[in-house]
């Protein structure tokens, strides 16, 4: 295993760009179902009142949430 990448080649330029666009899209779509799976065990945990009254600890869990589900969709699509 080599720890560099493959030289870069113009041939391969929109190979890797789609696998860049489907990869993020990938990406995006296990965060939100993550988001989703995060409403659903937290029922009594409405967000969108909460955020509206300000309360600021809601929206630090959130961003731990998606931080969190973030850094394991990165080592799950990443490797």
């Amino acid at each position: 295993m080599t720890l560099l990448a493959e030289s870069w080649s113009p041939e391969t330029f929109g190979l890797s760009l789609l696998a860049a666009a489907a990869f993020g899209l990938l990406g995006i779509a296990l965060l939100a179902l993550g988001f989703k799976v995060f409403e659903w065990i937290t029922p009594k945990l409405n967000v969108e009142e909460e955020l509206a009254k300000g309360n600021v600890a809601v929206g630090v869990v959130l961003a731990a949430v998606v931080l969190g589900i973030s850094l394991i969709v990165v080592r799950a699509i990443g490797g």
